[in-house]
């Protein structure tokens, strides 16, 4: 059987996850791919030799959000007693920003193609996004006459703004990868056939750093978002205490001193 989501990992530490739903253009609310995909993530959280995880899907989308053939089936989100639909987002879908949320391995989105509704909602969950020129974003719940069930209104805002947010979600319609790019969404726009490469490149950008300060670092910029100044202030000195003491922190001051490039090992 084909897996729902493919994983592997490059002697850089790099990790790829990319969605294996072409048939159904990667749509992400079968309990399944849910599952398969938090899995993969959560294994590379846990393993500090993953330095950066790369999320992208196969065949020509990114990820076309809820299945909606099978969203009103048995067994899908939708059922006929609203008390039980609600259950099913809490333990389907929504499972996905909650682990993305509190991951510190940093996730760039290779987007190759459309992303839309719940697809979009997966790329802005990222840390950093990049898109391929084919692709384009939509906040299309509303055209199919139901809201962003799995957090796309708490994460839009944050990445394009508020008045950007509503013109996407009242309205549904998409934008294109150089309007994405406009407005902030993503941070680079590429020919297709580069995507890949660009996303790689960016990685290792990421991946040679030390990889405990990288990963302390995404969570001070996640939490920034959501704290005070002063609690802000507070984690950022506990953090900093903890990198002090590392390894790669003496490496690094050695390297500088010895004028070569350093050698971060996680330590």
């Amino acid at each position: 059987m084909t897996p729902p989501v493919l994983f592997e990992r490059n002697d850089d530490g790099i990790a790829t996850i990319t969605l294996n739903r072409p048939d159904t253009r990667n749509a992400i609310s079968d309990l399944d791919l849910i599952d398969a995909l938090i899995e993969r993530l959560e294994e590379a959280d846990k393993d500090i030799a993953t330095r950066v995880v790369i999320l992208t899907g196969a065949g020509p989308a990114f990820s076309s959000g809820g299945n909606l053939k099978t969203m009103d089936q048995p067994g899908g989100l939708a059922d006929d007693l609203p008390a039980q639909t609600r259950r099913n987002y809490r333990a389907g879908i929504q499972r996905i920003p909650l682990v993305m949320e509190a991951l510190e391995v940093p996730v760039v989105a290779a987007v190759n193609g459309p992303a839309i509704g719940a697809g979009c909602d997966l790329a802005l969950m990222c840390d950093l996004r990049i898109c391929s020129e084919n692709a384009r974003f939509a906040e299309s719940f509303v055209k199919v006459g139901i809201v962003p069930g799995d957090g796309g209104a708490w994460l839009l805002p944050r990445v394009v703004g508020f008045s950007k947010a509503c013109e996407m979600a009242l309205t549904g319609d998409p934008i294109s990868a150089q309007e994405a790019l406009a407005c902030g969404l993503v941070s680079r726009v590429v020919p297709g056939d580069a995507l890949t490469g660009a996303a790689q490149s960016l990685a290792r950008r990421i991946a040679v750093n030390p990889p405990h300060v990288v990963r302390m670092t995404k969570r001070l910029l996640r939490e920034a978002g959501q704290v005070s100044l002063a609690t802000l202030l507070e984690l950022s000195a506990a953090k900093q205490a903890l990198a002090h003491a590392t390894s790669d922190h003496k490496e690094a001051i050695s390297a500088m001193r010895e004028k070569r490039e350093p050698n971060f090992t996680g330590s």
